[in-house]
């Protein structure tokens, strides 16, 4: 059983930074992607950042440029940081791990950017 856990949500200041971290733990071998996403009431959930051994980086256009992702494989861990944070990005932010067939989400962290 794999089990995804996110920290390093809460209140910030527009223009502040945040950083998220998720772990994955339990029967898994060196997660094939690993990345997060993000939700708002009443929309679909939608791609942030994602590491990929087999595709490599990819950043949502709404936030290029004022992030970065970084991965350490040895602890199945990623971490995302967000920079000039706006009360858009204010969001339930989802860890998502790929095994290769298998995926796996975190229960979600929320972010909540304030003027």
């Amino acid at each position: 059983q794999v089990h995804v856990m996110e920290s390093g949500g809460g209140l910030v200041l527009a223009g502040g930074s945040l950083t998220l971290t998720c772990e994955a733990s339990g029967t898994i071998f060196s997660a094939s992607a690993m990345g997060w996403y993000r939700q708002t009431p009443g929309k679909q959930r939608e791609l942030v950042a994602r590491m990929s051994k087999k595709d490599g980086t990819t950043f949502a256009d709404f936030i290029q440029g004022r992030t970065s992702i970084s991965r350490d494989s040895a602890k199945d861990m990623v971490t995302l940081q967000i920079h000039d944070l706006k009360p858009e990005d204010t969001a339930v932010y989802y860890c998502n791990v790929w095994t290769g067939d298998k995926e796996y989400w975190g229960e979600g962290t929320l972010v909540t950017v304030v003027s």
